[in-house]
């Protein structure tokens, strides 16, 4: 065997996403590009906003000796001050530099905190559907994932959650706005959640973390707000990103956020920095933390996104599928007619429509979606998406 069995194991049941995009690309490259509607990747196809390309192109110029070098491994201080003062606004909770660690990317972020947080067997409660590479994160860690179910609508059943709780539970995360459903917890729900964590957490004498991932935040629709979550619960960590905010995944940036009411704050934020750097993340890429620095209030503009979320929405409801609209991210997350979301996949590959099986997120008899396409391909899917339907009878 050339690798581990665990490597093994975990390359054999890789994800649903990248095995229908690597599909899309054959068949792409069979049939011509504007031939194929792929909705499988959640890359943003937006353009940074203008205030993004001057302060990138402003730092490229910088010519101050040093600024290429290594740094802090929480990141460098302006930046971290900046998102502090913007979280603070957001917030209203007094956040300091000191409370951030600038990251790889959200999922950098998510796995130092596991790495600062878990010990060996400590289990972490995921709500499905969930983003497919939780349970690799908190396993890289040596963390066991429990999944909880949300409802019917993808809102969380603090019943099923609270099932799934235990004397090892170490953390539970969320997702919100969803990836995959585009669903938005509600405040009552999450203060509701946050009273059932600190149950627990008193019951077992340890804190149970609430891990906040939100890259999504700032991508909601028909004026819709989503919650705080440091205001739900003290001993919550943030997770985000900048790369659909701004639209720039590619540049992996993103941070963790101690909230200032978390009890061990100081000694929680300095083991996100150790992890950091033992996990051979050493610091953010040092270009991308000088750029943002001054775009803490700064998005994209996600028109395009409402619009083609209102498009795809009358596609589906006009050929009959049964969904629920998203409040925020750029995904729909339909039933599949018939109940088998892997031979509806199927079917919808047939009309060169390329979708990925929801039981890769831990919900099967779904499919999901993305929306961050051009309108185009949306409206010239819609015939596909009628016969698929249709030929199931």
């Amino acid at each position: 065997m050339s690798v581990s069995s665990r490597i093994k194991a975990a390359m054999e049941g890789s994800s649903w996403i990248r095995r229908m995009f690597e599909e899309g690309r054959a068949l792409k490259a069979k049939l011509g590009a504007d031939k194929v509607f792929d909705f499988t990747l959640g890359n943003p196809d937006l353009e940074p906003p203008p205030q993004f390309k001057a302060a990138l192109l402003a730092a490229a110029r910088d010519s101050r000796p040093g600024l290429h070098g290594y740094m802090a491994n929480a990141g460098l201080p302006e930046p971290r001050q900046a998102l502090a003062e913007h979280l603070a606004r957001v917030h209203q909770l007094p956040f300091t530099a000191d409370d951030l660690v600038l990251t790889v990317g959200a999922a950098g972020a998510l796995n130092i905190i596991f790495k600062a947080i878990l010990d060996p067997g400590d289990e972490v409660v995921v709500l499905a559907p969930y983003f497919v590479e939780y349970l690799t994160y908190v396993d890289n860690h040596g963390g066991v994932a429990k999944v909880a179910e949300t409802d019917e609508n993808f809102q969380i059943d603090l019943n099923k959650l609270a099932a799934a709780l235990g004397p090892k539970t170490r953390a539970v995360i969320i997702n919100s706005p969803n990836n995959p459903t585009g669903q938005v917890y509600a405040a009552e729900i999450l203060m509701a959640l946050g009273r059932l964590l600190a149950e627990h957490s008193a019951r077992h004498g340890r804190p149970v973390y609430l891990v906040a991932d939100e890259p999504y935040r700032r991508i909601v629709y028909d004026n819709f707000e989503v919650p705080s979550i440091f205001a739900a619960y003290p001993d919550t960590l943030l997770a985000t990103s900048f790369s659909k905010d701004l639209s720039i995944p590619g540049e992996r940036l993103g941070y963790a956020a101690v909230s200032p009411r978390a009890a061990g704050r100081r000694e929680v934020a300095g083991g996100l920095v150790l992890a950091n750097r033992i996990l051979g993340f050493v610091n953010a890429p040092a270009l991308m933390q000088r750029v943002v620095a001054g775009l803490t209030e700064v998005s994209v503009d996600i028109a395009p996104y409402a619009r083609r979320r209102d498009l795809f929405c009358q596609v589906l409801s006009a050929a009959g599928y049964e969904f629920f609209r998203p409040q925020g991210a750029f995904y729909l997350f339909p039933k599949a007619p018939g109940g088998d979301d892997l031979a509806f996949v199927a079917l919808l590959k047939e009309e060169n429509i390329l979708a990925v099986p929801g039981r890769g997120f831990g919900r099967a008899g779904h499919f999901r979606l993305a929306f961050c396409v051009p309108e185009a391909v949306i409206e010239r899917a819609a015939p596909g998406f009628k016969k698929a339907l249709k030929s199931l009878g």
